[in-house]
This record gives C-alpha cells, structure tokens and sequence, in this order.
C-alpha cells in the first residue's frame, strides 16, 4: 500500500528566489509525490513529483491524463462555455491523450520537419545580428531578458509562422502583446485573447497567400485525408508563439546568467566556442530547467509514486527542475560544470510530449550565446553581487530581469 500525505504544504513567494533546497528537501522525504501550495502571482496546488525516476516514469504514464486534465481546468475556469478564446488556446497536442495525441502530433511532424528548423539559422543569425546593433545603440547598460532573450525568440517564431512575410500589421500587433512584461512570465487573459485574433488573421492570411512556413505547412497538412481543423491550427499557433518564446527566452537568459557568475566557464566557453557551445547549452537545461515543471496532469486512477498513493481525480506537477538535480543521476548536482555528462536530463520533458520544438531553441541559444560572447568580450554584470530577480512563477525558471554591460 502506499502512503497517505498528512496535508497540503504551504510554500511561500520566497521559494522562487531559489526553489533549490524545497526540492532537494522533498526528494529527501519518503514517497515520491507531495502534496503542496506554491502561492505567488500564478499559484500552484497539487501533488508535485521531484525524483529523477519517479519524474520520468509520470511524465509517461498514461493514467496521468493530460485530457482530463484540460477538461477539469476548463470547468473550474469557464474557458471552455464562458468569454474568452477558450478551446482555441488549449486545442492542442500538448494538453490531450492518445489517440487524439497522436493524430495531432502526426500532422504536425509533417510541417515541423528538422529541414525546416535547420533553415532557420541565417534567420536567427540574421535576428541576433539586428537585436545586437539595436543594444549596442541603448548601451553600455541594457537589460539582457528585455532588450534580447524575450525578443529574438519571438522574431524567429514570427518568421517561423510567416508572420513577417505580407502581415506587417500582424506581426506588429503580435509584438505589442508580447512585450515581456507579464507579472509571472505568463501570457495573460487579455494578451491571449489578442493573440487568437491576430492568429486567426495570420491564418486567413495564409489561406489566400500560401508561402514557405509552417503555418501555410499546418493548413497543408494531410494524413489519409485527415487534416487539422481551424481550431486545431489556431491552438498550435497559439502555443508555438507563448510556450515557445518564453522557454527560449528562459534558456538564453539563464546561461548567460551562468556565464557571467561562473567565470571558469566564460572563459572555457570563449577559448574553444566551436567544441564547448553545445555541452554548456545541456548544462544551463538541465542546471537551471527552463519549464520547471510540466504541464498539468491529471489522475484518471489511483497511481502510486515512489511509495506515495496519489488519488483519482487530482492534478499532479512533474518537476523536471528538481529532477535534474537529482543526485542519484547527476553527481554533485548544484555545481553547474558544462564538462559533466548531462545524458539523461528532462528539460525537454520525456515520452510522447517531448518537446518537439527542442532543436529550435537549442539552435537559437547556440547562435545567440556565439554572438554574444564575440561581439562583447567584456559583457559583465551592471550590478555584481545584485541578487537575481526571477519569475514567481512556479512553471518557469528564468530571470524577469538581467541587467548588463556590454563594454
């Protein structure tokens, strides 16, 4: 039998100045699931799971239903009956289950193909260039997160959609929405109203004038005359444009943080940037997870979790920033140190809802960590010693702000 949790434990807005030694604590404790309450401005309750195993094994675990999980949401929320764009931001392969899951996955594959990211690179190329001069022209102090890591993802998912080619007046209003000054890193109620409106424009756009991106490639998409519906298309523009810029922005903020608290590894990194790029890009994941915790879940049966009992009918937060500093996997794990081995790590998720856009935020953090570094080889902190200001925001973990000089 498993073990029934006493309770519900409060944790307070201070966890999010550095969540670290909570989840090493949980790890500690018996069981594998605990039940808490992550207050700050976007509150978290549930049972959360912090083991490197016990997090790989949920992340696949069929009876954690991510169905069920959006249908509960969409009741306590009225987002599915009530105002608002609804079904139209969640209508899509993240938050549903096989076989639904696999439909939409299958169909999008075939518009997000690795040909298509690799052919983004002069466009990232191109965008660090851009964003790069515009810094130089503010400097020498600038903030890193809103001046870099929040626009360079958004342009290249913008390009990505075609959103730059013939709908300038989308794109501009897209940009407006996404200035990076959400309260908790999240896209808010009335940004993610604006967002379906100017997605669904794009997509009409796209109708009358097809082009070489992955949107005009999603209303393309066919599989034995399966295809996707309108809702479909608009819920995976939706989350290709809020869940993905934010976790790349996470990414290139966080590992330029690193650099510049870790100067064994700026230097490291700038003395062979062709050899060493790619294992610190693996380190920043999984040191400082991105997407800390995954998207709800939702017991459809009683599941048991590393001794601890979970109920039917609760949700359930896969913490995959305290699975990778699981000492059982990775040794010395708050040690950041881009020369271990990181095989293993689940920033990216695990199972069928692996990340599927992982290759094009490695790709951005890959360009945008060269060009920093040769561009300012006297990039330093504009306040050293200042402590870091992160999201409270229990599902991110990255800095709300990154102040910087760049000579």
């Amino acid at each position: 039998m498993g073990v029934e949790e006493p309770g519900v434990e409060e944790v307070p807005v201070s966890f999010f100045d550095d969540p670290h030694p909570d989840y090493r604590r949980w790890r500690e404790l018996a069981g594998g699931a605990h039940r808490v309450r992550i207050l700050g401005e976007a509150p978290l309750e549930g049972w959360v799971v912090t083991g490197h195993a016990d997090c790989r094994a949920a992340l696949a675990d069929p009876r954690l239903s991510k169905n069920a999980a959006t249908e509960v949401f969409d009741r306590r929320d009225g987002s599915e009956e009530g105002p608002g764009p609804g079904r139209a931001l969640t209508a899509h392969m993240l938050n549903s289950d096989p076989p639904a899951h696999t439909r939409l996955r299958r169909l999008v594959q075939q518009a997000f193909t690795a040909r298509r990211v690799a052919a983004l690179r002069p466009v990232v190329e191109g965008h660090v260039r851009r964003l790069l001069d515009e810094m130089e022209g503010r400097g020498p102090a600038v903030d890193l997160v809103r001046d870099f890591a929040v626009p360079l993802p958004l342009a290249v998912v913008f390009d990505l959609l075609g959103a730059s080619e013939g709908a300038d007046g989308i794109l501009k209003a897209w940009a407006a929405t996404l200035s990076g000054e959400e309260g908790d890193g999240e896209v808010s109620v009335d940004t993610a109203e604006a967002l379906v409106g100017h997605i669904r424009a794009l997509i009409d756009h796209k109708r009358a004038r097809p082009g070489d991106d992955l949107l005009t490639a999603l209303i393309a998409a066919r599989d034995e005359g399966d295809r996707l519906s309108e809702q479909e298309i608009t819920s995976m523009g939706f989350l290709l444009v809020a869940a993905g810029h934010q976790t790349t922005a996470n990414l290139i903020s966080n590992g330029v943080h690193a650099l510049l608290t870790h100067p064994r590894e700026l230097a490291a990194l700038r003395a062979d940037p062709a050899g060493r790029t790619g294992p610190f890009i693996e380190e920043v994941l999984r040191h400082e997870s991105p997407f800390s915790i995954a998207t709800m879940r939702y017991t459809t049966q009683p599941v048991t979790i590393g001794g601890t009992t979970v109920p039917a009918g609760e949700f359930v937060q896969v913490s995959m920033l305290s699975a990778n500093r699981d000492p059982a996997v990775f040794a010395d794990p708050d040690r950041f140190d881009s020369s271990r081995p990181t095989a293993g790590h689940l920033a990216f998720g695990h199972g069928i809802h692996h990340c599927l856009g992982a290759p094009l935020a490695r790709l951005q953090a890959e360009i945008a960590f060269g060009a920093l570094l040769a561009r300012y080889p006297a990039l330093r902190p504009a306040a050293p010693g200042a402590r870091p200001l992160w999201w409270r925001n229990p599902r991110h973990r990255g800095l709300r702000t990154l102040p910087v000089l760049l000579g």
